[in-house]
């Protein structure tokens, strides 16, 4: 019929018997899904049609796929009920249906499906309970009910998926017969049950949940105090409350949680003194506006606190009486003595104490003559690679070290200045992620640094040659040494360091497999007070910041930007300079648009399998660092993260991956 005319080409592919995808998303193919939909060979895996204003029922046949593992039909016009036949997609593992119109209850039939790991209904005018045996399907890792008109009980047995992801309720009309007891989710991040009929106390049971980013439990009923034991949410940084019947004070033990960025408990009936450590430092009226006696700050739009007002009216005469005279005389005693110090220091001032204090800033040099036995003569054997400065050479010294010797041609324009900004940079700089300078020769027709030796070679080598393979837990490490590296030059001294050149070819790994970054070749120095400086130099095309290449604009943001190219790069094993990728389509641009499929779409072939053991926890560890990724390469310089904040993510995700009870050891 005219109806379905668009979707005519799928009866073309029923003679298709190793069709494994179709994946149509974004084109206007409308119609509705005709029912020889259900001849489709069965070595279907996914069926991909977001977006394509589809209408009408979703046909019954769609239960003939047996072997389907993704099915996404978001964002689009469907009508009527979730077919019953949907059980027979018994391997389905995703299942996308949200954003449509689609009514009735949920179909008990969606618990047979016993792979099921995504669940995605939100956003449909589906009504009803939801069904109890959804709370048997342990392998959810995302559930999504949102925005419906479901009223019933929030059942028990949803709590007892101990290791669901993300839970969203919210926007619907559901009640709890008794006290919400999340305790048992050890790996839940993300919990929004806003918008419901929610009463009763919130039990001290949420704060065992140490993996919890978001919780979400606004506009409800909910009575009773905030507990204490929310001081154990060590990761949360979304903490909504605003708009139900809460009393009492605002527990202290809530300036513990260093990652909370969004707090609100407005419109409640709160009293007492609002905390002012940690991240409360950073929030404003609106979120505490409403209360019944909240106290503070003049700047919460609140009243100060009475106990504050008479201890400081009181405290003020005998402070001045107590400590004013000892100060006075304590003050001028300093005067004096610095006085006194100073003309000492005068007289006592000679050439032999300067050239001790330089010679403990400056490692000691070594001669061109032992550098050359150190490598045979330099011998091409003993060459590691060569950069954008010079070569490096493998060498021992006299003492048995084995050494990375990197010499500068000194033809090349910038050698000179490339030599004293990693001699200077370098030698300073002591941190376990960085290369060391152990010491340097110099004279005016040879110069040289000398650094550790880096067993494992750099990153590019491990990532892109045949004969290495590095798995997920090796790889976060990595990535986590990175970060702290960066984290260091930028924070860890009065003066950043911006790097400047962060690429797969500059993270080299000793024998342990631990990551040091090096070639500071081009790295910057910011001036006191600085926040960006210009440069003609220019860094690696592909991981070098818009700002940088087009305007030659440097920041620490830069880094940021860099590294999260290198950490697309680490979970991908594309290059920012492959042939894939040109001007309007960036290894970030491919990110951005491939990640909602999914992390089985854009992870190394090798790194992820659907039949590997661990493969849901896999896939939602690199699904999480690819939006960090994002995050750190955004265009606008000051949208991106702070490597501090990096590190701290980098290293919840980790963790996550431990709580989750899984060996890790098995991956490697």
């Amino acid at each position: 019929s005219a109806i379905d005319h668009d979707w005519t080409f799928l009866y073309s592919l029923a003679n298709c018997k190793h069709l494994k995808r179709i994946i149509v998303s974004g084109n206007p193919l409308s119609g509705v899904l005709p029912t020889y939909i259900g001849n489709l060979s069965n070595s279907l895996r996914d069926f991909v049609a977001s977006n394509c204003e589809i209408m009408g029922n979703i046909p019954t046949e769609i239960g003939n796929l047996s072997n389907m593992l993704r099915l996404e039909l978001d964002y689009n016009k469907l009508s009527g009920f979730i077919p019953t036949s949907i059980r027979g997609l018994q391997k389905l593992q995703g299942l996308d249906l949200s954003s449509n119109k689609l009514e009735g209850p949920i179909s008990e039939s969606l618990c047979d499906l016993e792979s099921l790991y995504k669940l995605f209904l939100g956003l449909n005018k589906l009504y009803g309970s939801i069904p109890s045996c959804l709370g048997n399907i342990y392998s959810l890792g995302y559930l999504y009910l949102n925005s419906n008109k479901l009223s019933s009980a929030i059942p028990s047995t949803l709590w007892n998926l101990k290791d669901i992801l993300e839970i969203d309720l919210s926007s619907n009309h559901l009640h709890n017969s008794h006290a919400i007891d999340v305790g048992n989710l050890r790996s839940l991040g993300k919990l929004n049950l806003s918008r419901n009929l929610l009463m009763g106390d919130i039990l001290s049971t949420f704060g065992s949940l140490q993996t919890l980013v978001t919780l979400d439990l606004s506009n409800n009923k909910l009575h009773g105090h905030i507990p204490e034991s929310f001081g154990g949410l060590i990761n949360l940084e979304s903490l909504d409350l605003c708009k139900n019947n809460l009393s009492g004070v605002i527990s202290k033990s809530l300036e513990k949680l260093l990652h909370l960025k969004y707090f609100n408990v407005s419109f409640n009936r709160l009293e007492g003194e609002i905390p002012t450590e940690g991240s409360f430092s950073n929030f404003s009226s609106t979120s505490f506006m409403k209360n019944y006696a909240l106290c503070g700050p003049p700047r919460l739009l609140v009243p100060p606190c009475k106990n504050d007002i008479h201890e400081n009216s009181e405290k003020i005469i005998l402070h001045a009486l107590r400590y004013g005279l000892p100060t006075i005389g304590v003050v001028v005693l300093l005067i004096v003595l610095t006085i006194m110090y100073r003309r000492c220091q005068r007289r006592s001032t000679t050439l032999p104490i300067k050239d001790d204090l330089l010679s403990l800033k400056t490692p000691r040099r070594i001669s061109h003559a032992e550098l050359s036995r150190a490598t045979n003569g330099f011998e091409e054997s003993n060459m590691l690679g060569s950069g954008s400065f010079g070569y490096v050479y493998k060498g021992r010294l006299s003492d048995g070290m084995e050494v990375a010797i990197k010499v500068f041609n000194l033809q090349t324009e910038g050698a000179f200045r490339s030599f004293d900004i990693e001699c200077d940079a370098m030698s300073n700089i002591v941190h376990r992620n960085i290369v060391k300078v152990i010491t340097c020769c110099s004279s005016v027709d040879f110069k040289a640094l000398v650094l550790g030796y880096m067993s494992n070679g750099n990153l590019e080598k491990l990532l892109h040659s045949k004969n290495h393979f590095l798995d997920i837990i090796q790889r976060v490490d990595i990535m986590i040494d990175v970060a702290s590296a960066i984290e260091h030059l930028h924070n860890g001294h009065p003066t950043p360091i911006i790097h400047c050149d962060l690429k797969p070819n500059n993270i080299l790994l000793d024998e342990d497999m631990v990551a040091h970054v090096g070639d500071f070749g081009i790295a910057k120095l910011l001036g006191e007070g600085d926040l960006m400086k210009h440069t003609m130099t220019l860094a690696t095309i592909g991981y070098m910041a818009p700002e940088f290449g087009s305007a030659g604009i440097v920041s620490v943001k830069c880094d940021v930007y860099s590294y999260g190219i290198v950490l697309i790069e680490t979970f991908t094993k594309k290059k920012p300079t492959d042939n894939f990728f040109a001007e309007e389509r960036t290894i970030r641009h491919w990110m951005e648009s491939s990640l909602p499929k999914g992390a089985i779409e854009i992870a190394d072939v090798d790194l992820l399998k659907r039949e590997d053991e661990y493969f849901i926890v896999k896939a939602n560890c690199i699904s999480s660092i690819m939006e960090l990724a994002l995050n750190c390469s955004t265009e606008l310089p000051e949208e991106r993260k702070d490597m501090k904040d990096v590190v701290a993510e980098l290293k919840k995700i980790k963790q996550r991956l431990f709580n989750a009870g899984t060996s890790l050891t098995h991956w490697s």
